[in-house]
């Protein structure tokens, strides 16, 4: 079932959102070679609780997993597409590229939002992909008007990095937001044009293209990550959306 939140919830995600996407850009400053992934988890941590929030992935269990997600921030290299387990032993060298997922409750509020960087200096090949990768998102967002649909939302996305030689995750997906972590509908980052779901006011959905190499096939691994099945570097970038009668409005932005 879908939600629809009120001028008021808006108004409140709007103000956690904006936390949230400062701490994020702090953490994404903090990436450098020989720093380990429990750091800049240890890090999202401290920041959220000192804005007054509270991590929402930290002891999530959604739906699709086994079990509670043991962290605050999930930290994704290379072919982790999604769900990566921060780790002291997980130590980032030059040339790796890393997806940054954070999730916040602010005042009862919940808001999701992804980047990716790059550790140190980086293959070109990857700098097209992450600039591509957050292109296709703003493509997104722009369609993510009332009146079009899911269809048109993930088509656009779709398009974008096909047209720049990637190719899109099918198996992974984006979601509703506000009220709780997850919710309906479900937001594909494929699709056909005015097919779908129509975006209704008051709906709020995090946007996630997940863009690769060659194939969008994916496996799981024991620890609830998600791998490119090619074992090809992958690129995450994610927005939580209010749809609004005066357009989308970034709720994930500082």
């Amino acid at each position: 079932m879908i939600s629809f939140k009120t001028t008021e919830d808006i108004n409140i995600l709007r103000e956690g959102g904006k936390k949230l996407a400062l701490i994020l850009k702090k953490v994404g400053q903090t990436v450098r070679p020989g720093i380990s992934t429990a750091d800049l988890d240890k890090l999202a941590f401290s920041l959220i609780c000192e804005c007054g929030g509270k991590p929402s992935f930290l002891n999530y269990q959604p739906s699709f997993a086994d079990k509670p997600f043991p962290s605050s921030l999930c930290t994704s290299i290379n072919k982790t597409v999604v769900h990566g387990l921060p780790s002291k032993e997980k130590i980032l060298k030059e040339g790796d590229v890393i997806s940054l997922d954070l999730g916040m409750e602010y005042k009862g509020l919940f808001t999701d939002t992804a980047i990716t960087v790059g550790v140190g200096k980086i293959k070109p090949i990857y700098e097209k992909l992450i600039k591509v990768t957050k292109e296709s998102l703003d493509q997104a967002i722009k369609t993510s008007k009332m009146g079009n649909t899911l269809g048109d939302v993930g088509y656009a996305i779709q398009k974008h990095v096909e047209k720049n030689g990637f190719v899109v995750v099918r198996d992974l997906v984006g979601h509703g937001v506000g009220y709780s972590p997850h919710e309906d509908p479900v937001v594909c980052n494929y699709g056909i044009p005015h097919q779908g779901l129509k975006l209704e006011k008051g709906m709020v959905i995090a946007i996630e293209p997940m863009v690769t190499f060659d194939s969008g096939a994916v496996k799981e691994e024991k620890d609830g990550s998600f791998v490119t099945a090619n074992g090809k570097v992958s690129c995450h970038f994610e927005h939580t959306i209010a749809i609004t009668k005066k357009g989308p409005i970034i709720i994930t932005q500082y």
